[in-house]
């Protein structure tokens, strides 16, 4: 039997088509780079950065953009036997818009639909995400089936397995259907929540899976529906960090010259997943993850600008 994994994300992968131009607006972009995306995958890739053994479940479309996922994978040393080829749908393509310090529009192209919401419950390998020392899955993966039931198919194999089973809360209403609201969303979050024993995501998407907002109720809300760990992300504000245990860790942010602040959320949640790993208290955890996040936000990508050990040691130390 093969070594559990350290990490297994399920999730968004596509290609992110970044301008290499800040400040400007599409129309006028000329020039653009071609990255590995999705931040199921974006974690991943942190988590290798970081020196741990991790892998993605997920799929592409059967065409070039697939064949480059599974290069830019390898690549980064994030395995990637279960990212599998939908015939049906393209590979989801990411535009965005780079206006630092706080604009960055994103424009996904994930229609029809994306293949990576073509996760069948029945294709997954249950006892390679039960032995996973971590499994960090999304909201996003609830958004629609087949991807719903093999989310939740997947938490209720984690029951009570591993290090941390986490829920990055990860709300986008683009993916979902018109007609789904907060109320119908908080709902299927609810039940992925009493699987979960991490959960991770900013004020909104908080909101959306407590009904609060104010930092220390998302917190307890968060508790009060089944995780051992809440942490809520607050942008200039820092991260709060509350343990069932009773632990608070209240950390600011680190300062940076902001590039482009979107990948920083997916390196602050690899940098999560080691801290968890290496068994840290909570207040090192995060300092750490906010450390990495700031270094991807001072960086033009996501995925090739996740951070080392190293780099996020030296501007911990002031470097």
């Amino acid at each position: 039997m093969s070594e559990p994994f350290d990490l297994i994300t399920m999730g968004r992968i596509g290609v992110d088509i970044y301008p290499l131009q800040t400040g400007v607006p599409l129309p006028q972009v000329e020039t653009f780079g071609k990255f590995l995306g999705g931040s199921a995958t974006n974690v991943a890739v942190a988590a290798a950065r970081l020196g741990r053994r991790a892998a993605v479940v997920s799929r592409t479309g059967a065409d070039p953009f697939g064949s480059y996922v599974h290069q830019a994978l390898r690549e980064f040393g994030v395995d990637d036997r279960w990212v599998t080829p939908v015939a049906e749908y393209p590979t989801p393509v990411t535009f965005c818009e780079i206006f630092p310090p706080d604009d960055f529009p994103l424009y996904f192209y994930r229609r029809p639909k994306a293949p990576d919401l073509e996760i069948h419950p029945g294709e997954l390998d249950l006892d390679a995400l039960r032995d996973a020392r971590i499994f960090w899955m999304t909201g996003t993966g609830l958004c629609e089936e087949p991807s719903r039931t093999a989310t939740l198919t997947a938490l209720e194999a984690r029951t009570e397995a591993g290090v941390a089973t986490v829920f990055d809360l990860d709300w986008r209403p683009v993916f979902w259907a018109e007609d789904t609201g907060p109320e119908q969303a908080r709902a299927l979050y609810a039940r992925a929540l009493r699987h979960a024993t991490v959960a991770v995501g900013n004020l909104d998407e908080c909101e959306i899976a407590t009904g609060v907002r104010e930092p220390e109720a998302c917190a307890q809300a968060l508790l009060d529906a089944g995780v051992e760990l809440a942490v809520v992300k607050q942008g200039p504000k820092g991260v709060l960090a509350v343990h069932r245990d009773g632990t608070v860790a209240e950390v600011p942010p680190v300062p940076v010259e902001v590039v482009n602040g979107l990948g920083a959320g997916d390196a602050f949640g690899g940098s999560l997943c080691h801290g968890l790993l290496a068994g840290w208290e909570l207040e090192r955890t995060m300092r750490h993850a906010n450390a990495a996040g700031a270094i991807v936000a001072s960086r033009l990508a996501c995925s090739s600008a996740m951070p080392t050990e190293a780099e996020v040691e030296a501007l911990l130390a002031g470097g």
